[in-house]
């Protein structure tokens, strides 16, 4: 590990390069030359931001260098991968980088550390980093709190977030709930009770404090969740689609031999513009 990593994030990222801060001159380096960090651990990256990103590098250019690492076939980044690939979306062919010496080891800390100070990190993100960050480095919770600067509570908490089923942390990384919903979900213990109320959070839209009162409920009267029907996807792809074209609300429903479409109106004026609408078709 870098020498001097301290116990805020801030620093952690200087500390990572105090010994080579000599060698920061900026190069213009082949996009096509760069690999994607291997250590990173966030793999998505939002389309309309790197859209926008991209339409910024067209006009002004690539104003903050990326931080990349000589690899055996050309570089890897360290840091920047966004810049990287809205650059390729802006038609560029090289990008200014600063080559920097560290050891895999210090690119992955350096990784795990710089996206822990992303401010559009997700709650399940978050957790995995933590996560990466103790495997690799071999810390105990306590270890990696006093690392980070955040109490060994805190860290506890956001792991326990990696034991939602799969379905859950779906709903998490779809931004359907929170994080702090989830950590709430935990407290039913039982798989499937966590998941047919996690459908009902969805569906009626519940708080944190909703949730949480729900569930200390039914810890208390020992009661289980009621299972909220689920509609298919191609339902719900289908529903949004005609919410888009029609610019009101649909209601699609189906039962074993039959089903509805319901259109949402609130005015004559509107009734009028989606029977012209529907006219068309």
């Amino acid at each position: 590990m870098a020498k001097g990593l301290g116990k805020g994030l801030g620093r952690g990222l200087d500390a990572l390069f105090q010994d080579n801060k000599g060698d920061e001159v900026v190069e213009q380096l082949r996009l096509d030359d760069i690999r994607p960090n291997p250590y990173q651990p966030r793999h998505e990256f939002e389309e309309q931001a790197l859209l926008e990103l991209a339409e910024s590098i067209k006009l002004h250019g690539v104003l903050q260098p990326i931080i990349v690492k000589r690899s055996i076939k050309g570089y890897d980044i360290v840091a920047g991968e966004r810049r990287h690939r809205a650059s390729k979306l802006a038609g560029k062919k090289d990008i200014p980088a600063i080559v920097k010496s560290m050891t895999d080891k210090q690119m992955m800390e350096f990784a795990i550390i710089e996206n822990l100070q992303r401010e559009d990190l997700n709650a399940l993100e978050e957790a995995k980093s933590y996560q990466l960050l103790m495997a690799h480095l071999s810390l105990t919770q306590s270890e990696a709190a006093d690392r980070l600067g955040k109490s060994r509570p805190y860290i506890a908490n956001m792991l326990r977030l990696l034991n939602l089923p799969e379905e859950i942390k779906t709903l998490i990384n779809d931004k359907k709930i929170s994080g702090a919903h989830g950590r709430t979900l935990l407290g039913l213990k039982n798989p499937a009770d966590m998941l047919a109320l996690s459908e009902r959070v969805v569906k009626e839209a519940w708080s944190v404090r909703q949730l949480e009162q729900h569930v200390k409920s039914l810890s208390q009267t020992g009661e289980q969740p009621k299972k909220v029907s689920v509609k298919p996807k191609f339902l719900v792809k289908h529903e949004q689609t005609l919410k888009q074209h029609l610019g009101t609300n649909v209601e699609i429903s189906k039962s074993r031999k039959k089903g509805k479409i319901a259109i949402e109106f609130t005015s004559e004026e509107e009734f009028n513009r989606l029977i012209d609408l529907l006219e068309r078709v």
